[in-house]
């Protein structure tokens, strides 16, 4: 038995005939009376006797009918409450380290939905690497965006598999030097860690939880004779201008919301200072369907690296 049946059946007896109903539902009169046929033989029942005036409902029909309506009437309250254009809202979160391709595939998937087509409430967080993890293992965000290294992946995924988490690949890249066109440094193919020592070396925060392990910029492991920590990418960005300041990164920029002036170059490794290898991703939760929203959202992460 089908919703698409008790439709028919519905349908059949409020118009009171075959012919009408047909009409009414787009369909031709054979194809409804087969439906209809199938129906009866599946519930072991008649719902309507055919006569030379039409069709009349049966005793046990009036009784199916009853129950089929109440059915057919919840069934138009969900659709109605979550159909495409439903009242609910969609929700949908996603907190990250501060990547642009983050926001980047944000965008596209909130235009993905339009504007007036679906109710949402959407949520975006460039927010601190225990605060990424913290928040889809709690609820709070569906994906979270992060990446993984040789120096900190025991760390994390130790703390992924503590809360119930997992990792997912998506790209890999050495660590480039990110700092601004003008920088004395910016038009070297290539920057040691011995060129930059008299340059700022910049990082983002991570607040009581300020272990090595979790912090977002990659070769933390080295040792800076000049620091400054910074709480989101526009003061990173101000102070790249400034004080000639510079941080390592992926490389992976989006300069529509970063900028022309920004740049990366190559990190040049020596003996003393490897470079390493980022494996940028994304996190969910474990044995946990995605909603579609967060698929798409997953898809235009992948689309942004191919």
């Amino acid at each position: 038995m089908t919703l698409q049946q008790i439709l028919y059946a519905l349908t059949i007896a409020s118009e009171g005939s075959m012919n009408k109903a047909a009409e009414k539902l787009y369909i031709s009169q054979p194809t409804l009376t087969s439906s209809i046929k199938q129906l009866e033989e599946e519930l072991n029942i008649t719902i309507f006797n055919r006569t030379n005036k039409g069709i009349a409902v049966t005793a046990e029909g009036k009784d199916f009918l009853a129950n089929a309506r109440s059915i057919y009437t919840q069934y138009e309250m969900l659709e109605e409450k979550y159909g495409p254009k439903g009242s609910v809202k969609r929700n949908f979160g996603v907190s990250c380290q501060h990547y642009s391709f983050a926001t980047k595939a944000f965008v596209n998937m909130v235009k993905k939905y339009g504007y007036d087509s679906l109710n949402f409430s959407f949520a975006i967080k460039e927010t601190k690497t225990h605060n990424v993890i913290d928040d889809v293992a709690e609820g709070r965000s569906d994906v979270g965006v992060l990446y993984l290294s040789n120096y900190n992946q025991k760390y994390i995924k130790k703390l992924l598999d503590t809360n119930g988490l997992e990792f997912h690949f998506l790209y890999n890249c050495t660590a480039q030097v990110y700092l601004y066109k003008n920088h004395p440094l910016a038009k070297e193919k290539s920057i040691t860690l011995k060129q930059l020592q008299d340059y700022p070396c910049m990082s983002f925060e991570q607040g009581s939880q300020e272990v090595s392990y979790l912090a977002e910029e990659i070769l933390v492991e080295n040792t800076y004779a000049r620091t400054i920590k910074v709480n989101d990418r526009a003061t990173m960005l101000n102070l790249m201008q400034g004080l000639n300041g510079y941080t390592l990164c992926s490389g992976v920029i989006y300069n529509e919301f970063n900028g022309d002036d920004y740049i990366a170059v190559p990190y040049q490794a020596d003996d003393d200072n490897p470079n390493a290898e980022m494996q940028l991703g994304y996190i969910t939760r474990k044995n946990t369907i995605n909603s579609k929203i967060a698929e798409d959202y997953i898809e235009e992460l992948k689309n942004y690296f191919k």
